[in-house]
């Protein structure tokens, strides 16, 4: 009798162990393989939120088939405690696994609402975005130009929400005093800035920022990824440049930088400037001429005069015969490389061919000719 007890309970504990063993199975596949979204969603994990309740969320949504598998996997792989505030884009199909390392990685947000506050050239703007996880794009909410126009309620209503990714984006060629004045006019940054960062030091790029950051902290980050940026490419220059020194390279991609807005053409303004530095040539490049005039401290606004041209300023390229004391603006990553790896060619000479790009010559002849083009398409457009 005790033989067949033994057996029968011996019996049964083999069959919950394989019961036991094919629930893990099963879950571990439920939890590994992909999702049952359909399309992608972003979903918003508050301050203070517990995997429990993002897994109640995921499966209301349908991103989960079973938020218990959920939370389950998520504390066998040691990240429930990990659990990160703010806007994650998940995407169509994803795992419960891939969730999981989305909501606990960290970084920055990947959806949801944006505020940016762009600093270009000639102008700043503020902008709301809305990426939409089901094309990936971002749709404009707002868009208006501070100390300008009115503020929007849309952007107020966005910087008042607590998961608002906020972003400070700056366009190549930007002056440092620029984006000093930029931060200052953004009311809820902390801090005084004591001097104007000096030109060409700051990175134009993309940066998250925050209520209540000081504003020194946001043009230190700017410096040091200028800093790095500039360090690699003098690391990888060429072997003939004619600059000398890293701030020499700064220097002259502040004047690419300015010459041209068009990509494939860095590298031939950069050899246009390095073969007029090899022959002793003076660069006689406008921008250099305007930032002897302006400092950098806004735009001109209007052409330049005779004598403008041939007044004797550090900055006036058409009368020194070498690079200007400093940089002219803050140069980006692809002008500081164009500096350091400029093309091959024997190119000493462009002028704009009215498209938005310039035509190169390597005589004067030729260059003079291409003036007369553009001579003549100025002349078409002003009696237009």
């Amino acid at each position: 009798m005790w033989r067949h007890v033994v057996s029968n309970a011996l019996t049964l504990a083999i069959v919950i162990l394989f019961l036991v063993g094919g629930v893990i199975v099963w879950g571990t596949s439920q939890y590994k393989e992909g999702g049952p979204l359909a399309e992608a969603i972003c979903l918003q994990v508050p301050s203070g939120a517990s995997m429990g309740s993002v897994s109640a969320d995921l499966a209301e949504q349908g991103a989960v088939s079973n938020a218990r598998i959920f939370r389950l996997g998520a504390d066998y792989s040691e990240k429930a405690s990990q659990l990160k505030a703010g806007s994650f884009l998940i995407e169509a199909g994803a795992s419960m696994e891939q969730i999981v390392d989305v909501v606990t990685r960290g970084g920055r947000n990947t959806c949801g609402t944006e505020v940016v506050f762009r600093v270009g050239v000639t102008r700043k703007q503020v902008q709301v975005r809305e990426l939409d996880p089901a094309t990936n794009r971002y749709v404009e909410q707002a868009r208006f130009e501070p100390q300008v126009e009115p503020v929007d309620p849309v952007y107020t209503a966005a910087l008042d929400a607590s998961d608002t990714l906020i972003r400070f984006a700056v366009a190549e060629g930007v002056t440092s005093w620029t984006i000093v004045e930029a931060l200052n006019n953004i009311d809820f940054l902390s801090g005084e800035i004591a001097a104007v960062p000096s030109e060409g030091s700051l990175a134009p790029d993309s940066y998250e920022i925050s209520k209540g950051q000081d504003r020194n902290e946001i043009l230190a980050d700017m410096a040091a990824r200028q800093e790095r940026i500039l360090a690699q490419a003098w690391a990888e220059r060429a072997d003939d440049v004619e600059v000398e020194t890293p701030q020499e390279a700064l220097i002259l991609a502040s004047i690419i930088e300015k010459e041209t807005a068009v990509a494939e053409e860095r590298g031939q303004v950069a050899s246009v400037f390095t073969n007029r530095l090899k022959r002793g040539m003076r660069l006689q490049t406008d921008p250099t001429v305007i930032y002897g005039i302006t400092k950098g401290e806004g735009i001109l606004g209007r052409g330049l005069r005779r004598s403008e041209l041939r007044a004797e300023t550090p900055w006036n390229t058409y009368v020194i015969p070498a690079l200007p004391p400093t940089p002219i603006a803050n140069p980006g990553r692809a002008s500081i490389e164009a500096a350091l790896n400029p093309e091959s060619t024997d190119l000493l000479f462009f002028v704009a061919d009215g498209t938005g790009g310039h035509a190169f010559a390597r005589t004067l002849d030729e260059h003079n000719a291409n003036v007369a083009k553009w001579r003549k398409i100025e002349a078409e457009r002003n009696a237009n």
